[in-house]
């Protein structure tokens, strides 16, 4: 994380659980926004405003948008070529994954491959 302290303009924070978003405040660049999609709940640990106040850095929250708000999204991030890590996965896998994403050995959020549900 040390490497990329101060770099990033914009973070999107989709993990759907409380966990601790501290060490992401760290690597906003001045001015830079977390923004955290979704309820997280109580956050524990506590967070810490200090990189937030000396480095004029924010965090922001919003619902998951609809059909519209999403397809809004995905135009931008295709006119400006970003993207997503993703394991993608056959429909016919859906148990092991479950079974992975429970012991933690999920590195990137799993897409099931929809031309698996033919075969």
């Amino acid at each position: 994380m040390e490497s990329v302290l101060n770099t990033f303009d914009v973070i999107i924070d989709t993990v759907p659980y409380a966990h601790d978003l501290n060490p992401y405040v760290v690597t906003l660049a001045t001015n830079g926004t977390l923004i955290v999609v979704g309820y997280l709940g109580p956050l524990d640990p506590a967070l810490v405003t200090v990189p937030m106040i000396m480095g004029r850095k924010a965090i922001a929250g919003s619902l998951i948008g609809g059909i519209a708000e999403t397809q809004e999204l995905l135009d931008f991030c295709g006119k400006h070529n970003m993207t997503s890590d993703v394991e993608v996965i056959n429909i016919q896998d859906i148990n092991t994954a479950y079974e992975r994403m429970l012991k933690s050995d999920v590195k990137y959020r799993f897409v099931i491959d929809m031309k698996s549900l033919k075969e």
